[in-house]
């Protein structure tokens, strides 16, 4: 109780502030139910059609207009897709609420074309600071060159400023100095632990359900807790609620199928159902279909990839606009190369919803989920390892919308977790954690759009109970819009997370993506790289954001972004590859160093990146060139993890032929230079003296092989380099379903990329040759 009182006092304040009336409500499309985000909604004076307020509907097609007075207004809905709207209102009381709900119809006389939210998205642009933030939807994650013939929110994730990618396989990605696990991936609320399969091609989520993704490189706001590097807010649609419709596909690599409809009767007024359902699934092809057609793959072995994901989601919506949905997912992935295999499996479930409540102005949100994550990590001649996480997650957002688009958010998370985790070091010491979790958060956040300013203060106190720690996490964003083109930006804050990573920095390339609480069998004190003592309690980590950038339109088709960005990680938990003894009592005068299970770290990351765009109604355009440098402290030395990529590029071209723009040809084109990695020094026979000092060290002729390593992530590997084509086919017919025919060529020119390589048979296990791939798909 002692933390939804804040949450009380905010509701009973808010609704207090509420003066003069507000005309607020949903807009849908017609033909499917599905609400239209980021449209923009004007109010017109009745007598003089001057413009009085206005708004731009979120993701949920949610729009709210304050302070109106009394009188005559008309309120103007109107781009390229649908028909103009255009609809009288009264408003005769001083305050209260009127909602207006409005269903948009599609114009089939007019193509879509670039332009549609041009008016929306430039007002976006000056309310809101969007640091470090990529804002995609379906049809910005299929202008991507698709792989294997399938598009998939891997690939333009893969081109965010900032990301760093381990290549084909592993399904890694490092965002401005943050491993995997200081990345938190959302699905409509809830965490995914492991968004990305084992051939780093295809991601868990479905694009054909894909409403929207928002990633956050950097300074995000409050409203994101429990990570300290970046996040990944993807949203998906619900069902279709007008008629039953779906999708099936197949490729080489996968086949999959979408399949959406209506729950609850038709309505004579074509008022949308009460409802829709939703499901996906896919699996890989690649067990059935690589030996014959990759035979360069894998030593003639084929492709060893098999994954499975299965999604289901019923929403129930009211008149009012407030609706609920329930949903389930089931996620398996399987590698098995002659060196190694990895296997993984998830498994969830939850509800959220949306209320709006007829007499108060508040917007609220919430969500409950459980979720369970487990993976598995074999290796010739070295130990297995495992990792596993299972939890529950509750959580309340709040939304006041203010005059000027101005907003204030507050909210609560609560979250109950327990991790397992299974190892040894490089030194084979064997180290296990089992550590269960709860965590609150509460934050506010507060955006003033004033004159030429949008300034946004906000606040996170996350309090972590099972180390009875408690993280105060101020953070600041603002925006001065210089002109109307020109804009400048700034972002900061202080960030804290429990989680911490499983995978080894020891290996030549890191596959396995384990994760557990934060251990507190860690040294007692930590001498930083300046030289600073400090008190550790736990291995909670910690970092600090300082992102300046500005944002140019050039042109109305050509913008231009630029960002600077510094990351300091004053504490962060790793696996103690120092450790030679056990933590027991005849060891009591080792230092802490050399036996504890964990040991703590501090590091920095800093960069620029810059991101260039064209875009028109035929031809997308997409540069990308990040400079980074990480480093981390051990309390020894100062080393480059194994990410730390100095240079990186992405080039990403997309053209629209034809009358009817049904034939589309995409390259990607990557570059990034050599990760670090620690070479091996020599092997030798270990000799364990079975027979004690009688052993005879000539003759005995020990089996087992020990690898002894050179400096630590002292060598990098060769460039990384690939390119990707994709041409695409669409067909119309008359019944309005639609075939589309893809054929893609990933790694054009061959190139020999470096994916895995066994220290002890020294075998090297390169990223995919050329893969030709031809799909197709049948939208209905």
């Amino acid at each position: 109780m002692k933390y939804l009182l804040p949450l009380a006092f905010l509701f009973v304040f808010t609704n207090l502030v509420a003066q003069n009336a507000i005309v607020r409500g949903f807009v849908y499309d017609k033909s499917n139910g599905e609400p239209v985000a980021y449209e923009k909604v004007r109010l017109l004076k009745a007598a003089d059609s001057s413009l009085f307020g206005g708004a731009v509907t979120d993701i949920n097609g949610f729009y709210s207009i304050p302070k109106i007075v009394k009188g005559d207004y008309i309120i103007i809905i109107e781009n390229f897709t649908f028909k103009k709207v255009a609809e009288k209102i009264s408003i005769t009381k001083e305050d209260g609420i009127s909602d207006f709900k409005f269903l948009l119809e599609k114009d089939e006389s007019i193509k879509e074309i670039e332009e549609v939210n041009a008016s929306a998205e430039g007002k976006q642009k000056r309310t809101e600071v969007n640091m470090s933030q990529i804002k995609l939807d379906k049809k910005s994650i299929e202008r991507i060159p698709s792989v294997g013939a399938e598009n998939d929110i891997i690939g333009a994730f893969s081109v965010t400023p900032g990301v760093v990618t381990t290549g084909d396989q592993g399904g890694q990605l490092y965002v401005r100095g943050g491993t995997p696990i200081q990345n938190k991936i959302l699905l409509d609320g809830m965490t995914i632990y492991s968004p990305f399969h084992s051939i780093g091609f295809f991601s868990v989520f479905e694009t054909e359900l894909i409403k929207s993704a928002d990633i956050y490189t950097g300074g995000f706001d409050s409203k994101f807790g429990g990570r300290i590097s970046s996040i990944m807010d993807i949203t998906y649609r619900d069902g279709n609620r007008q008629k039953t419709s779906g999708k099936i596909s197949t490729s080489p690599f996968l086949a999959k199928a979408v399949l959406e409809g209506p729950i609850g009767s038709k309505k004579a007024n074509g008022e949308l159902r009460k409802g829709s359902y939703l499901l996906s699934g896919k699996h890989s092809l690649l067990d059935y279909t690589a030996k014959k057609l990759y035979r360069d793959v894998n030593d003639g072995n084929g492709m060893p990839f098999t994954f499975t994901d299965l999604y289901g989601k019923m929403t129930f919506n009211s008149d009012a606009g407030s609706k609920f949905s329930v949903f389930g997912f089931n996620h398996r992935d399987s590698v098995a190369y002659s060196e190694a295999d990895i296997d993984w499996k998830a498994s969830g479930g939850g509800m959220n919803f949306i209320l709006v409540p007829g007499n108060s102005p508040v917007f609220i949100k919430g969500h409950v989920n459980g979720s369970y994550y487990e993976t598995t990590f074999n290796e010739v001649s070295a130990p297995q390892r495992f990792s596993s996480i299972g939890g529950l997650d509750l959580g309340f957002d709040f939304t006041y919308f203010l005059k000027n688009d101005s907003e204030f958010n507050y909210g609560i998370n609560l979250g109950s977790f327990s991790t397992n985790f299974q190892t040894v070091n490089e030194s084979f010491r064997p180290i296990s954690l089992e550590i269960p979790s709860t965590e609150v958060g509460l934050y506010s956040n507060y955006r003033i759009v004033k004159n030429r300013w949008v300034i946004q203060p906000n606040i996170r106190a996350q309090y972590y109970a099972t180390y009875s720690t408690l993280s105060i996490e101020p953070r600041l964003a603002a925006k001065y819009n210089a002109t109307e083109n020109v804009r400048l930006k700034f972002s900061g804050g202080r960030y804290s997370q429990n989680f911490t990573s499983a995978s080894s920095d020891r290996d030549v390339v890191n596959i396995f993506n384990g994760l557990l609480t934060a251990p507190e069998n860690v040294q007692s004190k930590f001498i930083n790289e300046y030289g600073k003592v400090k008190d550790v309690k736990n291995g909670l980590q910690y970092s600090w954001h300082a992102i300046l950038g500005t944002e140019v339109d050039i042109t109305k088709k050509i913008n231009v972004n630029v960002e600077g960005y510094y990351k300091y990680f004053p504490q962060l938990s790793n696996i103690n590859q120092n450790k030679i003894v056990e933590d027991e009592a005849q060891f009591a005068n080792t230092p802490d160093e050399l036996k504890k299970d964990f040991i703590i770290e501090s590091g920095q990351s800093y960069g620029i990146d810059f991101l260039v765009k064209y875009s028109d109604d035929r031809l997308y355009l997409y540069a990308v060139y990040s400079y980074g440098v990480s480093n981390r402290w051990d309390g020894f030395k100062q080393y480059f993890p194994v990410f730390d990529r100095r240079h990186n590029v992405n080039l990403v071209g997309t053209y629209l032929m034809g009358k009817k723009k049904d034939f589309e040809i995409s390259l990607r084109w990557n570059l990034g230079s050599g990760l670090p990695f620690t070479p091996t020094a020599a092997n030798y026979q270990n000799e364990t003296f079975k027979d004690g000092v009688s052993t005879n060290y000539l003759t005995s002729n020990p089996s087992t092989v020990t690898t002894v390593l050179g400096d630590f992530n002292s060598e990098r590997l060769p460039y990384y380099h690939r390119m990707d084509f994709t041409v695409k086919k669409r067909i119309e017919f008359k019944n309005k379903t639609e075939m589309e025919i893809i054929g893609s060529l990933t790694n054009l020119y061959n190139r020999k990329n470096i994916f895995y390589i066994n220290r002890v048979t020294n075998k090297t296990i390169y990223q995919f040759p050329l893969l030709p791939s031809v799909g197709i798909s049948y939208k209905f």
